[in-house]
This record gives structure tokens, sequence and C-alpha cells, in this order.
């Protein structure tokens, strides 16, 4: 336990400090947490990081992530780059005569576009003029709010599970204790910053990021019930991988921005 507290203090500071820098230096966290967490969806397919195949596949989703704009540059069209990630992956079934086969292809394709996507929208949300932090702070502070709600409510008053097959532990209970908590906190933000945000699109901003990052918890719980594994890496000591912690968010920062939440 007071491994976990140390290791989610100091990278909880280390991330916070990042994201109220902003610029490259978020930029180049967020794509280093990416590239991380795609090794991490890579070698629960079989991979390890270093194999061509997950290369390529690394590639790709970080053309994705990669800020072109903000560069000054005109980046690649997202739905041209995953086509040809698609055709490069299928095309290496039949040169490795399906020693790679095409389930493991359509995997790697379908991190790189979950995990691309994800991280994307992340660093988008940050470079919103003229207030991303604020917008960012908020989105991250309803997901932490859900958790912390879900949590605590789960254990005073959970007596009904909410998803049993997939995750033993969580409760109806506790789901509605996090959706209550983020909201209130997507308020409170509201109340401070009236000139930045209405109360109506907080409370909105609120529900989604709790409900979405609850079912992007529980989508990695049933990938790693179905690999059969506890977490996706070792990278934070008492708190496993990448994609442990950032599951929720790899759902929520796309649907907030998807949606024109954000």
């Amino acid at each position: 336990m007071r491994q976990r507290i140390v290791t989610g203090v100091f990278a909880g500071a280390l991330f916070v400090g990042l994201a109220l820098i902003g610029g490259w230096a978020y930029t180049a966290m967020i794509l280093l947490l990416a590239a991380i967490g795609y090794a991490e969806f890579s070698r629960m397919i079989g991979y390890p990081w270093h194999h061509p195949v997950s290369l390529i596949g690394s590639f790709g989703m970080l053309l994705l992530v990669f800020p072109w704009s903000a560069a000054g540059w005109q980046g690649p069209d997202p739905a041209l780059t995953l086509w040809l990630l698609m055709f490069v992956l299928l095309s290496v079934t039949v040169i490795t005569r399906n020693r790679i086969a095409v389930d493991q292809a359509a995997m790697l394709l379908l991190g790189s576009l979950y995990i691309g996507f994800g991280f994307s929208a992340m660093i988008a949300v940050r470079l919103i003029e003229p207030h991303g932090l604020f917008y960012t702070a908020l989105a991250f502070g309803c997901i932490w709010a859900s958790d912390i709600g879900a949590y605590f409510c789960g254990r005073a008053f959970g007596r009904h599970k909410l998803w049993p097959a997939i995750s033993p532990n969580k409760t109806i209970e506790g789901a509605a204790g996090g959706i209550l908590l983020a909201v209130v906190v997507a308020l409170v933000c509201a109340l401070l910053a009236p000139q930045w945000i209405a109360p109506g699109q907080a409370l909105l901003i609120g529900l989604v990021a709790a409900v979405a990052g609850q079912l992007g918890d529980l989508i990695q719980s049933a990938y790693k019930r179905v690999k059969g594994i506890k977490d996706t890496g070792n990278l934070l000591p008492g708190h496993g991988g990448v994609l442990d912690r950032c599951d929720s968010w790899l759902i929520v920062f796309p649907i907030l921005t998807l949606t024109g939440l954000l």
C-alpha cells in the first residue's frame, strides 16, 4: 500500500505539472504514454514492443496521436492512415504465410485506433484556445471524481453487483456514487468559471465523463479477463501499466470531443 501511495503521488504530481506547463512538454508526455500503452497492448496479443509487426502498429498509432497542426504541418488524414495501416498489416499476414494471423493483425489495428484516438483527443483538448488547461482539468477532474465516488460509495453502500462477469468488485451503488460526484465536480467548475462554461454543458460533461469512464474501465477489465492477466504492465508499481491507469481517459476524451462538449 505504501508503494502504491508513493507511486501515485509522484506520478500524479509529474502528470499535473506537465499538464500545467502544456505545450510540447505535455505533448511529449502523452506521446510517451501512447507508445508505452501500445507496447502493453501488443504484448497482450503476444508480440514484444520491438517485434516488426508491433513497430508497424505503433508507428501508425503515433501518426494518429501527433498534433500535426500544432507543429505547423499538414498531417496525414486519419481515415487514410487507418486504411494504410490495415493494408500493411493484412499484407504482413500474406508475407509471413499466416504466422501472423489475420485476427492478430486485426487486434493490432484495433489497438492503434483505440490508443491513437484516445491520446490524440487528450492533446486536442489541452490545445483548445484560450482555456485548454481549464477544460483538461475539468475532464480529468470528472474522471477522477467518478473513480473516487465509485470506490467509496461502493465500499460503504455497495450491495448489488454492476457486472460481475467482467469486474466482480464493482457495484451499482458505487457507479451511481461516481456519477453523482463527477456531476458535482463539473457544476463546481461551472460556478467557479461561469464565463468559460455554462452549467448545462458542465452537467453533461460530468455525466458523460462518469458513464463513459466507467465503461472504459469495464472495457479494459473485459480484455484482461479474456487474456487472463491482472495488469497490462508494471510501469507503475502498485498501479499496473499505462492502460490500467488510462483506460477511462481513452474513452472519455474522444467522446467529449466527438460530441462537441469540449
